[in-house]
């Protein structure tokens, strides 16, 4: 036995399935089935298979679907080529333990094999499974193939807990996760504002980790509560399900959340019936939202209405043909390969394959001949109008088609595996297929684009359906809507609540809240022991009331919040209009005095006075009257943002001005002695200009800091006053304007420095003097206006800051140009140089 090792499997699973022979061999996980019968395990002889009943026709178009996917790679040249795809299907009957047995027998086989030699060539049973449906059945099942690194890719499971990549590395899917579909459902209750909803769930990994995540999306989010929550049973256990429903009834809520399967549903709506529960709005989980088995006339008198989260839907073409040519093989009736087939036909055309069951023809039943025409049967399993699982099933085939044919285009010593090696066909391992997996990414003829995130998830989207109850009789699941994610803008829902169809007599959405909101005079209690959606209404007189918006205040009866009075230094009011005329009026002011400046200029004393200088001066003034203007009006973004920068840089312009005057006059003077006539050279025009616009520079930096680091922004204030706003802006930051004004005032203290030294200075015409006295106005100004600013409420702070500027800015006007002005038009006679002089020596 040295070089003969013999492999047995310790046994064979009696398993519905369908298969198709390949290079490269592709599993398949469905429910064909809805029952499953299990035999009593008592031990005392062979224990008996389980087998299942109730044919689920959407589950067998699964399955074809698959195939047909197979079918159309197989003919594609472009994809694969050289490469035959095979498949073996499996029926997993919606029963955990089945599903097992078909995925273990999918990753193992269930043929015993001999093999002559130490090595194993050739390919494994299958290289990646599609399925399975049920999360629980995922979770399982990936937990072991994801030992052994076989991929496997889920067309319906959608458990959050699946997401975990490090805990199944081999899993994958083409469903949004339930985490996106618990965001959908919870997004529509806030549409229509149902904060009062009761929750079903199936009791399984779906169904407990999506009630899970409602619970605790709906605690962060705090849009709304659940009345009761319930988990259905799997098996038809009468007594817990008429308990359910009798919760259901007695409950306010009005909002019914059905995360289950259809088989649990059905189960679950018979007790409805027989109790008559009517007048509750259904929202169902995708897993039964397209549910053909409870569209039935019995039951939509009941969930007409049903508002649904749906799998994306897409289009296949070729599909239907395909499902055309389905056939059932009459040699090899109900065994591997062919049950499936078979069972289809048999329930289709309620007939039964020779030999039939016992008493089967004596009670009127037809034999199936094979030869039974599909297309003159109305089935569910034709219509390709909407394919919404299908559609999942041929994504994830695809998938595995595009890896596999990555993996196959590998240019050998350009690989991903060990020393740059590729994978071989001959013997492909599903670990490798695994690699590209992860990588895939491919357009659907359709145009959806497919590739999985680091945890194995698609890009979710989802429809939202409504079950159309229609004045016939018939009924109609239509298309009302979408719920995308986004990276950048998260979920965004769009619904035409035009098209929904609601099961009530007023044909509106119903409302469902445990406590209305409460009315004006009351406040809010909340119920012991209840959610915090459950209050009562309590009159103000007896408790504390509940407090106005920001913007609002009590009325004097306090059972009404009316707006608050707002206030700021408006252009309406008289305060207002006074500093507005009083800027307009220093504006024009400066506008005379340099036009009479502008004509005079060849005068003796606007030349004797730096008349460049001067002219900037007026400018400089002329903007400090209009920046008093930004202080006026309610505050907007770009006033606040602009108002201190129009002032610091004007008044800084304006002191540069002075100051550059008065160190102008101290040269001249130094000139004038021997040996001092140098000194001028540094205080030529330029220089001049270089000096008043590097010193504004510096305050244009600082308003540029201030603006970026930390702008002021408009604030509503209402300290002040509890019935009333201010509107006001504020700094952003102290310092920024405590250096604003901080330049001003050393550029101020400098000149008034200067120009005091200067005063007794001869030949000065007096200019040192007017400079001194202009500069003590304006700094006793501004020493005084910060005290008072400070402790001025509201609006004053704003008047008392327009009145400092208007209040230096005449200063300078007038002590400054004022007595020039009056030589010029009252004492023309003195504007002469002999005079200019005389007054010069005088001084």
């Amino acid at each position: 036995f040295e070089s003969t090792n013999i492999y047995c499997i310790l046994g064979q699973f009696n398993l519905n399935g369908n298969q198709k022979t390949g290079d490269v061999i592709l599993g398949g996980l469905f429910p064909v089935h809805f029952f499953t019968s299990v035999p009593d395990l008592s031990f005392i002889s062979d224990p008996q298979q389980p087998t299942c009943h109730g044919f689920y026709e959407l589950g067998f178009k699964l399955a074809q679907t698959m195939a047909f996917a197979i079918d159309e790679i197989n003919s594609n040249s472009n994809l694969l080529p050289n490469v035959t795809l095979g498949y073996t299907l499996y029926d997993n009957c919606i029963n955990l333990g089945i599903g097992f047995r078909a995925a273990l027998s999918l990753a193992s086989g269930q043929e015993e094999k001999i093999i002559l030699d130490n090595t194993c060539i050739g390919n494994p049973p299958v290289l990646g499974i599609v399925g399975d449906s049920p999360s629980a059945h995922s979770i399982a099942i990936s937990s072991i193939l994801g030992l052994y690194r076989v991929p496997m890719v889920s067309y319906f499971s959608t458990c959050s807990c699946l997401s975990n990549h490090q805990k199944y590395p081999s899993f994958f899917r083409t469903i949004p996760s339930d985490v996106f579909q618990v965001r959908a459902m919870i997004h529509i209750l806030k549409h229509f504002g149902w904060t009062w909803a009761g929750l079903l769930v199936s009791g399984d990994d779906y169904g407990l980790h999506a009630a899970r995540s409602l619970q605790s999306e709906l605690s962060l989010s705090g849009e709304g509560c659940l009345a009761y929550f319930a988990v259905l049973p799997w098996d038809k256990d009468t007594d817990e399900l008429r308990r359910i429903v009798n919760v259901m009834k007695t409950s306010t809520a009005r909002v019914v959340i059905v995360f289950a399967h259809e088989s649990g549903m059905i189960n679950l709506m018979e007790e409805v019936v027989r109790q008559n529960v009517t007048g509750l709005q259904w929202m169902a989980s995708e897993a039964w939202t397209a549910a053909a088995v409870l569209q039935t006339p019995q039951l939509m008198p009941y969930l007409g209405g049903t508002l649904g989260i749906a799998i994306r839907h897409g289009e296949i073409p070729g599909l239907r043909e395909f499902l055309l040519k389905t056939r059932p093989n009459l040699h090899h009736n109900n065994s591997y390969g062919n049950s499936m087939v078979n069972q289809f036909w048999e329930f289709t055309f309620q007939c039964r394959f020779a030999p039939a069951p016992p008493g089967w023809l004596e009670g009127g039943g037809a034999v199936c001949t094979g030869k039974e025409d599909l297309e003159k049967v109305d089935t569910e399993f034709l219509d390709i109008s909407n394919l919404r699982p299908e559609y999942n099933v041929y994504k994830a085939v695809y998938a595995f088609a595009h890896s596999l044919d990555d993996m196959l285009r590998c240019m050998p010593g350009r690989g991903p595996f060990s020393e740059h090696s590729c994978a071989k066909l001959q013997s492909l391992e599903p670990w490798q297929l695994l690699y590209y997996l992860e990588r895939v990414n491919f357009t659907t003829p359709f145009g959806d684009q497919v590739s999985f995130d680091e945890n194995g998830d698609v890009v979710p989207i989802y429809d939202v359906m409504n079950w159309l109850w229609l004045p016939d009789g018939s009924t109609k699941v239509q298309n009302v809507g979408e719920i995308k994610g986004s990276v950048f803008r998260g979920e965004e829902l769009i619904l035409d609540e035009d098209k929904i169809f609601w099961n009530f007599k007023s044909r509106k959405p119903p409302r469902s809240v445990c406590s209305e909101s409460c009315p004006p005079g009351t406040h809010m209690v909340r119920r012991k022991g209840e959610p915090k959606c459950c209050f009562d209404c309590i009159p103000c007189s007896e408790g504390k009331c509940t407090s106005c918006p920001e913007d609002f205040w009590s009325n004097p009866q306090r059972d009404h919040c009316v707006p608050k009075k707002t206030e700021f230094l408006s252009y309406h009011e008289p305060l207002g209009i006074c500093l507005t005329a009083t800027s307009l009026l220093g504006t024009f002011i400066c506008a005379v005095v340099l036009g009479i400046f502008f004509y005079h200029r060849r005068t003796p004393i606007i030349r004797a006075s730096n008349s460049e200088l001067s002219f900037q001066l007026l400018l400089s003034l002329k903007l400090c009257f209009l920046c008093s203007l930004l202080f006026i009006g309610r505050p907007r973004l770009w006033t606040c943002q602009l108002r201190h920068a129009a002032f610091g840089i004007s008044f800084v312009l304006c002191v540069s001005c002075i100051l550059v005057k008065t160190m102008v006059v101290l040269a001249v003077f130094k000139a004038s002695k021997p040996g001092g006539g140098a000194v001028l050279k540094w205080f030529g025009v330029m220089q001049q200009r270089g000096t008043v616009l590097f010193l504004t520079s510096i305050q244009a930096v600082i308003c540029t800091a201030w603006l970026v680091s930390s702008s002021p922004v408009p604030h509503k204030n209402t300290q002040y006053h509890n019935d009333k706003i201010v509107y006001e802006c504020a700094f952003g930051s102290t310092v920024g304007f405590s250096v604003l004004l901080g330049y001003i005032g050393m550029l101020a203290v400098l000149s008034f420095l200067i120009a005091f030294l200067a005063r007794n200075l001869p030949d000065s015409f007096n200019e040192a003097k007017l400079i001194t006295f202009s500069m003590l106005i304006f700094c006793a100004v501004w020493v005084a206006f910060v005290p008072v600013y400070v402790s001025s409420p509201g609006n004053r702070a704003d008047a008392v800051e327009v009145f400092a500027i208007l209040a230096s800015s005449f200063g300078l006007l007038i002590t400054l140009f004022g007595p020039k002005c009056y030589i010029i038009i009252m004492r023309p006679e003195l504007n002469t140089k002999k005079a200019i002089m005389c007054r010069g020596t005088e001084s």
